[in-house]
């Protein structure tokens, strides 16, 4: 149980909403050298390729899957696509689309067409569609475990420097104003 006044913890989650939305869904520096990787919206806002690009591929994924055939060879052919394609990007640097889009669509057209399946009562989707699930669970809790990388980048042209990156710097000074602002509303309540 936590020792914060419920009203007290609504406001530091406001505070903190308010102070990493320009950034929340970027998880890059926010410099010309990732540029490339960000999608701007609005005046501010960020949003990261690979997450756009994965999240297209789930949609794509899951219309695809509705109209495939039920073949359970088909799912499993999927899946294997997609975690080989997943695996890959850990290996070698490669274009977005066939790190995120792609396994994101073949995993959620077999997950898609393993849940037709199984409401037809065939028992080899509902163990793909399984698999599927937990694996793409799985993925996503390991990569939320790595949590934040402040490292600096390797081909930084600013690697050498002392001072923080460019990139990182808005997102540090936002998260020091906001520890400063919580911490003096804790100690005054």
């Amino acid at each position: 149980m936590s020792r914060i006044a419920p009203m007290l913890a609504t406001r530091i989650d406001r505070l903190s909403w308010h102070a990493h939305s320009f950034h929340r869904f970027a998880h890059h520096p926010l410099c010309v050298a990732y540029a490339s990787e960000l999608i701007v919206i609005g005046r501010k806002g960020r949003v990261c390729r690979g997450c756009v690009s994965a999240a297209l591929g789930m949609v794509a994924g899951l219309a695809v899957g509705w109209f495939l055939p039920r073949n359970a060879l088909l799912e499993a052919i999927l899946l294997g696509a997609a975690l080989t394609l997943g695996l890959l990007s850990l290996k070698w640097r490669l274009p977005k689309w066939t790190t995120r889009l792609l396994p994101a669509g073949c995993a959620s057209a077999a997950f898609m067409a393993a849940v037709r399946g199984s409401i037809c009562g065939d028992t080899h989707s509902v163990f793909i569609g399984s698999a599927v699930l937990f694996t793409g669970l799985f993925g996503f809790a390991v990569y939320r475990k790595r949590g934040p990388n402040r490292a600096r980048c390797e081909a930084c042209p600013e690697r050498s420097c002392a001072k923080v990156c460019s990139g990182l710097a808005p997102i540090l000074r936002r998260e020091r104003a906001f520890q400063r602002v919580s911490q003096r509303w804790m100690l005054g309540a």
